[in-house]
């Protein structure tokens, strides 16, 4: 299985509570629901079509439960989202949620040994297993070169202090570009494959600028 990280983050990419101002209000973050303002129906279409390539789903502790009490609520058998939620394995990466924790269909706890688990997953046979949202493990899951994809649909808007995919002390990191799309609205949505950091320059050959 090839292993995919979907996420939405700000021009400065943050990733912390994008969708309502109580989301997410760890560390004292008090900015919550900044893409609200720009939604529009192409975000749909697009995360529509990241659930649509996904087989199962694999989650951090947080992130579980916030997705779990909000999106088990919505039994509208046309919303693919909580469709794909609801009804697809789930694996719960947790050493405190205990079993009682992974309540919310077909859910596996992963308490330990996460790094090895992941990678066993991966071993098996079948599509795709993806991570959303759930900050620290796909950070986690990318310094150890787990995953496979990075989905990413980046709003036109600047958050400041935030939890984010990528800060300072990733490694350096390059991609090959899937694919990408902008709507009205100004969204940028990235498929990117991790591929090795690169660096050039550009110089002046016979009178003319050039990439060295």
């Amino acid at each position: 299985m090839e292993l995919s990280v979907n996420t939405l983050l700000s021009l400065d990419g943050v990733m912390q509570g994008p969708g309502a101002p109580d989301e997410d209000t760890s560390g004292g973050f008090t900015r919550g629901g900044w893409l609200v303002p720009h939604a529009d129906e192409d975000m749909g279409r697009i995360v529509d079509g990241w659930f649509a390539a996904g087989e199962a789903l694999l989650f951090g502790r947080s992130t579980y439960a916030m997705m779990r009490d909000y999106w088990r609520e919505v039994t509208d058998p046309g919303d693919r989202v909580a469709t794909a939620l609801n009804s697809r394995p789930k694996y719960l990466v947790s050493t405190t949620a205990g079993r009682t924790g992974a309540d919310w269909g077909d859910t596996t706890l992963i308490a330990e040994d996460v790094l090895g688990s992941v990678r066993a997953l991966k071993e098996r046979p079948g599509g795709e297993i993806q991570v959303h949202g759930s900050w620290r493990l796909a950070r986690a899951l990318h310094a150890a070169g787990l995953v496979d994809v990075f989905r990413l649909l980046i709003f036109p808007t600047v958050v400041g202090d935030g939890k984010r995919l990528f800060d300072e002390r990733t490694e350096p990191l390059g991609f090959t570009v899937e694919g990408s799309a902008a709507t009205p609205a100004g969204l940028l949505s990235l498929t990117l494959r991790p591929a090795p950091f690169t660096t050039g320059g550009f110089g002046v050959v016979d009178g003319r600028e050039t990439v060295l």
